[in-house]
């Protein structure tokens, strides 16, 4: 590694999954530095003498902060319209941040809900079927709940950390392996609608579209979801196809949508809340309270939050950390301070999904931003009857015809991984 390099900005190499910088563009000011360095704790925690290459948790925060679009994610489009045009069977999954990000790149109002208008462009350019992550979150939220409850009751690897976000369990991977027996072994949303959508349709090729740049690392791992398309990406392709994006009839999925519980997977702090809904209902049989249907206390973006219930006899320890730069000050309160958490729900990117690294950079993402995009989660959420995963009836189904229950044997082999 080229020490002057890493000492103007952050180095790349060449065979990063997610990411590359067009070195023409590049003024090494110094913003891709910045940000590794103070959100995502990355840059100063590895020892550039004995790296043989460089680090990276594929987060993409630095794509999205570089001022001169140096530093871009790699393009899977072509590959996708390549299958289209094969007359391959080609199934998109669309996750929860994206319908409130994609908007910015076509001028609407910030955190503007443009799903159905998406659905239709994907329509047009050749997509079979359009499903909604929000099902592979209620899942996920099913499957964590249990694991999580398991856990408490047995006092097994607590506290236990959540696992949809790849750049978070890639920093765990570099920077404290000794953590990764309590990440929850829950695939995340993409990967759980992919296996799903896999079980039904074994010769399709399945495309999830993020905010997310890790995405594209964490689709390779597995045989799940077959490409990634960052929320940038999908707008260049259909403005390269030359679709009029605002003038689009609405249209709606074809199947496999969720409930709000998996909409709020898209802000920090979503995850925790949509896990506390379900473990409620699983303990006590009823729905649960207004409080915790508006858990202020780990909404925001606070660095750290922290709250705690009680349910039944259980109690319950939660902590949500707004970046991974701040996970090593958890980690010192747990090992020094000797604190407990059970859950502790960790984002790569400060603010959750609706801050991704694939996202638009049409306006300066700063929390403004970030909180009109979680706002409009909340907002939706508040309005819709269906705030729960089990009271989504996919979920119901795919569970009475295929899953049996959560935690099933038949779940772990499709919705959980041993490895990470």
């Amino acid at each position: 590694m080229n020490k002057l390099e890493y000492l103007e900005r952050v180095p790349i190499s060449k065979d990063n999954i997610c990411i590359h910088r067009e070195e023409k563009k590049c003024t090494k000011c110094g913003a891709c530095k910045g940000i590794c360095k103070s959100r995502i704790g990355v840059y100063d925690n590895y020892d550039m003498k004995s790296a043989k290459e460089p680090m990276c948790i594929n987060c993409g925060q630095c794509s999205l902060v570089c001022p001169n679009h140096s530093i871009i994610e790699n393009y899977d489009y072509q590959k996708v319209r390549e299958a289209i045009k094969k007359n391959k069977t080609v199934i998109f999954e669309i996750a929860p941040a994206t319908r409130f990000l994609l908007g910015d790149e076509f001028g609407y109002k910030q955190g503007k809900n443009v799903i159905y208008k998406l659905i239709t462009a994907l329509k047009k350019m050749g997509a079979s079927y359009v499903f909604d992550t929000t099902f592979g979150a209620d899942l996920t939220i099913c499957e964590e709940a249990t694991e999580l409850i398991n856990r408490i009751k047995a006092n097994d690897r607590l506290p236990m950390f959540t696992s949809c976000c790849p750049a978070w369990v890639k920093y765990a991977t570099y920077f404290y392996p000794n953590y990764l027996k309590n990440l929850s072994s829950c695939k995340s949303p993409i990967l759980m609608t992919g296996a799903i959508i896999k079980k039904m349709y074994p010769d399709a090729i399945v495309v999830s579209i993020t905010p997310c740049t890790a995405k594209k690392y964490e689709v390779t791992i597995t045989d799940d979801v077959d490409y990634n398309l960052t929320v940038r990406e999908i707008a260049l392709w259909i403005k390269k196809e030359g679709i009029d994006f605002r003038n689009l009839e609405n249209t709606r999925f074809d199947d496999f949508t969720g409930s709000t519980s998996g909409l709020i997977f898209g802000t920090s702090g979503g995850v925790s809340e949509a896990v506390i809904r379900y473990a409620y209902h699983k303990l006590t049989g009823n729905n649960p309270p207004k409080k915790l249907l508006n858990f202020e206390q780990i909404r925001g973006l606070s660095d750290i939050k922290q709250a705690k219930i009680k349910i039944k006899d259980i109690d319950i320890s939660i902590a949500v950390i707004n970046g991974t730069g701040d996970v090593p000050k958890i980690i010192s309160m747990i090992e020094n301070d000797k604190i407990h958490f059970d859950i502790i729900e960790v984002m790569a990117c400060d603010g959750g999904c609706i801050a991704g690294g694939g996202g638009p950079k049409t306006s300066r993402i700063n929390n403004i931003t970030k909180n009109n995009r979680s706002n409009s989660i909340y907002k939706e959420d508040k309005k819709n009857k269906r705030k729960c995963s089990y009271q989504n009836p996919k979920i119901k189904k795919i569970y009475k015809e295929v899953l049996i229950k959560p935690g099933s044997d038949i779940s772990h082999e499709l919705l959980h991984k041993e490895d990470l």
